[in-house]
C-alpha cells in the first residue's frame, strides 16, 4: 500500500505499508487518511479505500509481539473466500506454523517464515541471525529501486536495510538518517564485518545513503537497483562508471559481537 506525503494520488511516495503492518488514523481529508505506522511512527497519508480497520485489543496486542515475517519471495494467504499476495519480509501476525490473524479474519499460510526456534529473531545468537541476514540480502539483488519502496518489486536503500534488519528481529527507523543513530561505531573499514551498516552524506553534510557490509569491503545497497560494490574509506566505488558514487561517512554493527 503505498504512503504519500500528501492526500492526493500525484503527491511522493515516501513509504509503504506491507502485509500484515498496522498504523494509527490520525486524520481525514476527503478520500485520505493521514497515518502513523505503527513499527517506525513514519507518517503520511493512505487511499481511504486501502484502509481496514481493527479493534483496539487487536492493535494492542499486535503492538505487544514481535510478528514472523514471509521468507517468500511472493507468497499466498487465503481462507475459503480470500486470496492475498505477500512479499518477502511482510509480517504474520499471530501466526501459529499454519494460521494468521488479520482483525478478526483467520487465514492460512503455508510458506517459509522467521522462526526463534530456527535461530531467527531477536533472542537469537548473533550469528545465526547474521546467516539469515546475509542469505535474504542476496534475494533482493537486482531489485529495482523505487524511492519510498520496501518490497522486492520495487525498494529504496533505507527501505531495505529495515526490511533486512526486519527479518532478524531488528526494528530500524524508515529513513537513513535516523537508521545512522543506532548501533556501535566501527571507526575503520578495516575492520567492519558482514553485517554492518554503512552510511554516507552529501555535499551538505546530511545522510543520504546506507547499505549492509559484506564479506571483503562489499557492499550491498540500492542504487539504480540492489547492487554489490566494493567500498574504501572513502566511499563507494561505482566499477561500470569509474567512479565513487557515494562518500562514506560512518559505519555502524547492529549485531553484537
Amino acid at each position: 500500500m503505498p504512503v504519500r506525503a500528501e492526500p492526493t494520488d500525484k503527491a511522493e511516495l515516501i513509504t509503504q505499508l506491507l502485509f500484515g503492518e498496522c498504523y494509527t488514523m490520525l486524520l481525514t481529508q476527503g478520500n485520505w487518511h493521514q497515518v502513523r505506522i505503527a513499527a517506525d511512527q513514519y507518517v503520511g497519508w493512505i487511499d481511504a479505500k486501502q484502509h481496514t480497520g481493527v479493534s483496539a485489543e487487536y492493535f494492542g496486542a499486535w503492538q505487544a509481539q514481535d510478528h514472523p515475517r514471509s521468507l517468500d519471495v511472493v507468497q499466498m494467504v487465503s481462507d475459503a473466500d480470500t486470496r492475498i499476495p505477500v512479499t518477502l519480509g511482510s509480517r504474520l501476525p499471530f501466526f501459529d506454523g499454519m494460521t494468521l490473524r488479520l482483525g478478526e479474519q483467520k487465514l492460512f499460510y503455508n510458506g517459509a517464515a522467521t522462526n526463534p526456534l530456527n535461530g531467527h529473531g531477536p533472542q537469537a545468537p548473533a550469528d545465526k541471525r547474521l546467516v539469515l541476514l546475509l542469505k535474504m540480502a542476496q534475494v533482493y539483488l537486482k531489485s529495482p529501486y523505487v524511492w519510498g519502496g520496501k518490497s522486492l518489486f520495487g525498494i529504496d536503500c533505507s527501505g531495505l536495510m529495515q526490511q533486512l534488519y526486519g527479518l532478524v528481529g531488528v526494528q530500524l527507523p524508515r529513513d537513513a538518517r535516523q537508521q545512522i543513530d543506532h548501533g556501535r561505531t566501527v571507526h575503520f573499514v578495516s575492520q567492519t564485518q558482514p553485517g554492518d551498516l554503512a552510511f554516507f552524506d552529501n555535499a551538505d553534510g546530511h545522510i543520504v545513503h546506507v547499505g549492509l557490509l559484506l564479506d571483503d569491503q562489499q557492499i550491498l545497497h540500492a542504487s539504480g537497483e540492489v547492487r554489490i560494490d566494493p567500498l574504501d574509506h572513502n566511499g563507494i566505488f561505482n566499477r561500470q562508471r569509474q567512479k565513487y558514487s557515494h562518500k562514506l561517512r560512518l559505519i555502524k554493527r547492529l549485531l553484537a559481537d
